[in-house]
């Protein structure tokens, strides 16, 4: 019997205090991003306030990047709240976003919010 291989990119959608939270888990990349471009504007069509988790990710390139800049500046022009959580410092993901300078341009946080 074959192993149960782990999915390549999850994401799970959690209710917290009145928000969306979009928790991400393994590769976001230029096969998975689609994907949270979708659920991004899916919920911000909905005007739900959001909250991206990327603690869970084990990978992310450009493609991810690219996204997460196309939701915070969806997000702004429909005027909802969108948090973005960074990954743990030290990780590869925290290196990518460090070397894109995205952290201080998209306000990310290193906790959820609390209400």
């Amino acid at each position: 019997m074959a192993e149960l291989e782990e999915p390549a990119f999850s994401i799970v959608v959690a209710r917290l205090d009145g928000r969306t939270v979009l928790e991400l888990a393994g590769e976001l990349d230029l096969a998975t991003a689609p994907e949270l471009e979708d659920a991004l504007h899916e919920r911000l069509r909905a005007g739900e306030p959001l909250v991206v988790d990327l603690r869970g990710l084990d990978f992310m390139d450009s493609s991810g990047v690219r996204a997460l800049v196309a939701g915070h500046s969806a997000a702004k022009d429909a005027g909802c709240s969108l948090v973005i959580v960074r990954a743990e410092h030290g990780t590869e993901v925290d290196r990518v976003i460090d070397v894109s300078g995205i952290a201080g341009a998209l306000g990310m946080v290193d906790e959820p919010p609390a209400e």
